[in-house]
């Protein structure tokens, strides 16, 4: 056994000290003295894993880690991947939320004579501990995934792998990642559990094939008792790496492990990957986390309000965020914490005229953030059709026509060009959406009823 801190490079390594001071010059200058000195001054540099290219930076509560990691997390990412200095990744963590001692498992790796070679191992201390089932906030719209990854999650054998969890932007899927993790790695300490992205897949598979190293990276993987890997639609278009991805995944199905994959849409709407690859995450269970509706919204504002602590926010506030930004959960957070940090600041109270000063870009930003997925299923349930008709190749009226009304509404309400949104249906034409949209605009016009159908899909879709 090997001891966590001979993967890493101590916290006062000459070059990540010069490359801070460096970071933390651009960022007064960028985020102006105030901000600044309240919240990024006072951010340390802690422990660097070289290993996974991770590097902590420590604040004095959870509460500033969840208010720095939200508003200046990628700008902090951003930063110190320019420096050129090794990090890839940086992480907020309290002052006193220092994992303990991270162990490397020694594992076999198959090849032309066999070998042992170390393959890290990622443990529940390397995982944010906000990040867990009981801080999840669930409603109808994330129901099915949160239960899912309970169960992948658990002591027993799950009957489902792998697990495939879709959504949009900031809806919690990484959230769920590190829960799984957190909570696997409580009851079974031993096993080893591998949580990356498809991006960082993509890069230590180049850089082991440059290094004449594939068959130890193989030997990490596969030495994985739960693999997650987060965002998956971004290995689309990789021969070698998604061949090398499906050997992975078929080696642990059959060895019995446990394996998530998160992604923004479904797998029979993600382009470019491997049929093989989409057949076997598919073959498990998929579950979609849907935009938070305005109850989930509300559930999820009480729960941060319950911990916030002063100055309290009053209940039109809360109902003013809640209807407001509807987006995504992590901008919806973000907008909550954003308006306590503010009122903290400078002292003031919260109410609602200060609330919507604040929050007016976010605001205007929101309301024009409507999605096509959204639009497919707000169509489809209000025709009481299957969504997948959506895409379908049907032409009968009774699916045809509320297909064309959602490509109506696409071109109306979404930044999407048509030949995007023709794709988004099947892989239709970009003429077909031309065609709907005429269409329908010549039915609103001479037929009372559908016109009342686009303006209640409308409402419904702006909130």
């Amino acid at each position: 056994m090997v001891g966590w801190q001979d993967g890493q490079v101590d916290k006062a390594d000459a070059g990540l000290e010069s490359a801070w001071t460096a970071i933390r010059a651009g960022l007064r200058r960028d985020v102006g003295a105030r901000m600044f000195d309240q919240w990024l001054k006072p951010v340390r540099l802690g422990d660097y894993c070289a290993e996974s290219q991770t590097l902590d930076l420590l604040v004095a509560s959870d509460f500033s880690a969840n208010f720095v990691s939200g508003q200046f997390g990628d700008r902090l990412r951003m930063a110190w991947r320019s420096a050129s200095v090794g990090v890839r990744e940086v992480r907020l963590r309290r002052a006193t939320d220092v994992p303990g001692p991270r162990l490397l498992e020694v594992v076999h790796v198959e090849a032309a004579a066999p070998s042992l070679v170390e393959a890290p191992v990622a443990i529940a201390s390397n995982f944010l501990p906000r990040h867990g089932f009981d801080a999840f906030v669930t409603g109808d719209t994330n129901r099915l995934a949160f239960s899912a990854a309970q169960a992948m999650a658990g002591e027993a054998t799950p009957r489902f792998s792998p697990l495939f969890i879709h959504g949009g932007t900031g809806q919690g899927k990484t959230h769920l990642l590190h829960s799984i993790a957190r909570a696997f790695s409580a009851h079974s300490p031993s096993q080893a559990v591998l949580y990356m992205s498809a991006e960082r897949f993509m890069v230590e598979f180049v850089n082991a094939m440059r290094a004449n190293e594939t068959m130890a990276f193989k030997g990490r993987l596969r030495a994985a008792r739960l693999l997650l890997i987060d965002d998956i639609q971004f290995i689309a278009g990789k021969g070698s790496t998604q061949e090398e991805f499906l050997h992975t995944i078929n080696d642990l199905i059959d060895t019995g492990a446990r394996i998530v994959v998160t992604a923004d849409r479904a797998p029979q709407l993600l382009e470019s990957i491997d049929p093989r690859i989409l057949s076997r995450l598919a073959g498990g269970l998929v579950a979609d986390i849907q935009p938070a509706g305005l109850d989930l919204r509300l559930a999820i504002l009480e729960a941060k309000r319950a911990v916030a602590g002063d100055p309290p926010v009053p209940d039109a506030v809360i109902d003013f965020l809640a209807r407001s930004i509807r987006s995504n959960v992590r901008e919806l957070e973000g907008a909550f914490n954003k308006l306590v940090a503010y009122g903290q600041l400078t002292g003031r109270s919260i109410d609602l005229d200060f609330a919507q000063q604040m929050l007016a870009d976010a605001v205007r930003a929101n309301a024009r953030r409507i999605t096509v997925d959204e639009i497919q299923k707000a169509c489809a349930a209000h025709f009481k059709i299957d969504p997948s008709e959506m895409r379908s190749k049907r032409r009968a009226r009774a699916v045809a026509r509320p297909r064309q009304v959602a490509m109506y509404l696409a071109k109306k309400m979404t930044p999407r060009s048509l030949p995007e949104i023709g794709r988004i249906f099947g892989g239709r034409d970009h003429s077909t959406v031309i065609h709907a949209v005429r269409t329908i605009e010549a039915l609103r016009e001479s037929n009372p009823d559908m016109d009342a159908d686009v303006r209640a899909l409308q409402r419904l879709l702006e909130g």
